[in-house]
């Protein structure tokens, strides 16, 4: 049997490197132990950047940044973006800003991309998920009554799928987790793959 990411003992118990309370709640639904480390890291994509890499490098800066201060445990890192076309979307600067972002994302099928870096001692795992989320078509009433919810104000393309932004969307092709913030599968089989078993992972 796997090492259990809810043995103490065996103290692999995972550092999650962000402070995204989604990434805490999704983690936290497992039943799993971690810690939460904030990393300070650049999280400038470059102009002539594949998207799909860009994430990947950021949340491999994010999950070695922690790392160094946890030798011997498991870190996990990760960065979401949201994109229309080639338009990468964060989260807005403020309440005109998220207006712009739910008006591109309007009646549109967009991507959801995130970069997954999985770091131990002598294992570097990375990996990438994408989600193509498709909005319903909106009036104007509709985009402002959701505004006034302020929900989206800290969350990147200033939406939440899990809150009321679910009444947005139309349909959703792939991971829904990676919408929220955390592509489940992606790494629980990238902790598969560092030697923590899947039934390890339900503590069994």
């Amino acid at each position: 049997m796997g090492t259990s990411l809810k043995d103490p003992q065996k103290d692999i118990s995972l550092i999650l490197a962000s402070g995204s309370p989604r990434r805490k709640e999704l983690l936290a639904s497992l039943g799993w132990q971690f810690q939460v480390s904030v990393p300070s890291v650049d999280e400038t994509i470059y102009p002539e950047e594949d998207i799909s890499e860009a994430v990947k490098r950021i949340s491999r800066e994010k999950a070695l940044c922690v790392h160094r201060n946890f030798p011997g445990r498991v870190v996990l890192a990760a960065d979401t973006v949201v994109c229309v076309d080639t338009i990468v979307l964060g989260k807005p600067g403020d309440l005109e800003d998220a207006r712009r972002m739910i008006h591109l994302l309007n009646d549109r099928t967009h991507r959801v991309i995130t970069g997954v870096a999985l770091i131990g001692d002598g294992d570097v795992l990375l990996s990438r998920e994408i989600t193509e989320v498709t909005f319903r078509s909106l009036d104007e009433e509709a985009i402002e009554s959701y505004l006034v919810t302020g929900e989206g104000m800290d969350k990147a393309g200033a939406y939440a799928i899990q809150g009321k932004g679910s009444l947005l969307v139309k349909t959703i092709n792939g991971c829904y987790f990676n919408v929220v913030g955390l592509p489940l599968y992606r790494v629980s089989s990238m902790l598969e793959k560092m030697g923590i078993s899947l039934s390890s992972q339900w503590g069994s």
